[in-house]
């Protein structure tokens, strides 16, 4: 076996023989002066098997197969029924390529994003007219993101394009291999077509990380340990104000929550019909909202980034084009794929100049260090510890917050250069990536400073000052940079004895009078759905999108009950096609978006931030782009879903812990 290193290689891998049966590729190739042999098994991937159902009439989106193995000596034996395939070279390859793409690749130092198999190709040219092709987290700096390639669109547009270059060139053979010349690790070096089956498959050179310390059982279970520990005593002593302070409040809230009697609302009476009253006064509820907020309002422009590719992609090209620094606060930095790639993207700019700061809750990040996602690669291998693999070799520096008493930072911000801000509900994960629909927003103008404060207070209360180190976050100023453009912006917060986002959204939903719009994964706070529905009984539209799929069975079914009852009141409830992990709301047009759940956690507990603007625009884009899509694509009840006995005790034991 050939252990491929951990840089990328310049020279490319040109194939010279190529071996295929219905399960398994064969393939011989030269690199530099070695030569080698490699292969794998695309059996999951490719149909090959001769069957009477006819050929597809168009080329699906291309497979892209793993190379398993390189080794230098030959293959013992090949299969007996192996065919082989001609080999095409890297110029025949280029010719069709530029062909394929110059009508849609832009070549003003821009490139487009190409979503193949799970990771994110930029493709450009570059200055000299050469196309190019790199993973969006390798692009180059000075190249910005001009859209998105669809592959479904570019493979129609594409066929007779492909159809008019095999017969200009005389390519009778119904299956080949291309050489494409790509190079460096995750290069997708080989191309198979196959012009019966309508089939392009990509070989992808996937490497072995030779030394790299994965994750051995028992590993997580010992840091998740070794962190409560820390949390809950030696935390003490760095920490001792802000501790008690937060274990008085959870003792305050939990007490509360024992003794407070929750009045049934009668669904007999007939859920009466919408009101055409006129929307509550934006003006007069913004004057409210500085008695409720802890900070003035600012000013600044919001843009909603809905699901992993939209904020991902405008992620990775801000913090390529940082030039001084990126600071990044999440509750989760997972240890799968790709968050190793928005990792290694990190620890590039830090080795670069630029100033890294990665702010991580403790247990929110080993907790989901134990569990992986659906798609994750069998062949992934992942780091032990997200710190360690975070400052190895860079000059990332990290922190972890504490969880005394089990609280949490459950922010999730991050800010480039002091003068982009990206706030929501999305952690470093592939499933934020690929697999869950989600929201993110773009801030920028003076409501960034407060953002990058929060931040600064945070970061310096996780160093060995603690809650000395948390004075000095909030006195010491900073250098803004976030200019002076924009409409009024607000942010709310939550944390221990704070609880001006709950306060804000039950004071909204008591003042709305036309339409209320919530989308959220968590819907178990009692107070809120009582809220709602005597909003509902005033004659408010109120609709509300939610998942029956959660990350927490118990939290599922907490949904189920508060679905059935919400149904009952009048309120439309849209089921979303699998899980949403959004968390928005809209009443009459104010807009409150952020990482807080509807559920005690995030509204009494954990520290939370959320964005809110009463700017109509906003207001419109979040309907177009977020709501009316959603529901459209949902399902919405008109029956109650079956309930358990066993869902009720879950919900009462539920109150206590989310």
């Amino acid at each position: 076996m050939v252990d491929v290193p951990a840089t990328p290689e310049a020279e490319p891998m040109i194939a010279l023989e190529g071996y295929r049966d219905s399960s398994r590729f064969f393939v011989k190739y030269r690199q530099g002066d070695r030569t080698l042999y490699a292969g794998g098994n695309w059996r999951e991937r490719v149909e090959l098997v001769e069957d009477p159902t006819p050929a597809p009439r168009r080329y699906a989106v291309p497979s892209l197969v793993p190379m398993q193995y390189h080794q230098a000596t030959p293959w013992p034996s090949l299969p007996h029924d192996a065919i082989r395939m001609p080999i095409l070279g890297v110029d025949k390859w280029r010719l069709l390529r530029d062909r394929l793409l110059r009508s849609v690749v832009p070549s003003d130092r821009s490139g487009l994003v190409l979503n193949f198999e799970h990771t994110d190709y930029f493709l450009f040219y570059d200055r000299g007219g050469r196309f190019r092709a790199t993973r969006l987290v390798d692009k180059p700096a000075d190249y910005r993101v001009h859209g998105h390639l669809r592959f479904d669109e570019f493979m129609r547009r594409g066929r007779p394009i492909l159809e008019a270059y095999l017969a200009e060139q005389g390519i009778t053979q119904t299956e080949f291999v291309f050489n494409t010349g790509d190079s460096g690790l995750y290069s997708l070096p080989f191309l198979y077509v196959n012009t019966d089956r309508h089939l392009l498959v990509f070989v992808r050179h996937v490497p072995v990380r030779p030394g790299a310390i994965t994750a051995a059982p028992g590993v997580t279970g010992s840091q998740a340990f070794g962190h409560v520990y820390f949390s809950h005593l030696y935390n003490l002593y760095l920490r001792p104000v802000s501790s008690l302070h937060r274990l008085f409040f959870v003792i305050a809230d939990t007490a509360v929550q024992t003794v407070r009697f929750d009045a049934e609302i009668g669904s007999q009476q007939p859920v009466p019909p919408l009101s055409d009253a006129p929307p509550m006064d934006l003006q007069r509820w913004e004057r409210e909202l500085d008695r409720i907020s802890s900070r003035k309002v600012s000013a600044g422009e919001v843009e909603f980034l809905v699901d992993g590719e939209a904020y991902f992609t405008r992620l990775i090209d801000a913090v390529n084009a940082a030039r001084e620094s990126v600071h990044v606060q999440t509750y989760i930095f997972d240890n799968d794929d790709y968050a190793v790639q928005i990792g290694e993207l990190l620890k590039r700019r830090s080795n670069e100049g630029v100033d890294v700061k990665v702010l991580l809750d403790g247990l929110g990040t080993i907790a989901a260090t134990m569990s992986d996602a659906e798609s994750l690669p069998e062949y992934y291998k992942p780091p032990a510890s997200v710190r360690l693999f975070l400052e190895s070799g860079s000059r990332v520096d990290v922190r972890q917050s504490a969880n005394p008493w089990f609280t949490g930072d459950h922010v999730k911000a991050t800010v480039i250069d002091g003068s982009t801000a990206f706030v929501g509900g999305m952690n470093i994960g592939r499933e934020y990536r690929y697999d869950w629909h989600d929201l993110m927003i773009e801030i920028s103008g003076p409501v960034v400073d407060i953002v990058r404060k929060e931040f600064r207070a945070a970061w310096w209360h996780a160093g060995l000052l603690g809650d000395l180190g948390y004075i000095i976050g909030r006195l010491v100023p900073g250098r803004s940079r976030a200019g002076s453009q924009g409409y009024p912006v607000r942010v709310l917060l939550t944390s221990p004895g704070n609880y001006e986002i709950y306060t804000a959204q039950r004071n909204a939903i008591r003042n709305a009078r036309r339409y209320i719009y919530v989308q959220n994964a968590y819907f178990t706070d009692d107070q809120l759905l009582r809220e709602l529905i005597l909003a509902r009984r005033r004659g408010v539209d109120v609709r509300v999108v939610i998942p029956m799929e959660t990350d927490h069975g118990p939290i599922t079914r907490s949904n189920v009950l508060a679905a059935n009852l919400m149904l009952e009141n009048g309120i439309r409830v849209f089921v979303y096609p699998g899980f949403s992990h959004v968390k928005a709301a809209i009443y009459d047009g104010w807009v409150c978006v952020g990482s807080a759940n509807f559920d005690r956690l995030s509204l009494r507990v954990n520290r939370e931030l959320n964005i809110a603007t009463s700017e109509p625009a906003a207001a419109r884009q979040l309907i177009e782009q977020l709501f009316e899509p959603d529901f459209r694509a949902s399902f919405e009840l008109t029956e109650r879903i079956p309930e358990r006995w066993l869902d009720h005790l879950v919900e009462i034991v539920g109150d206590y812990l989310y």
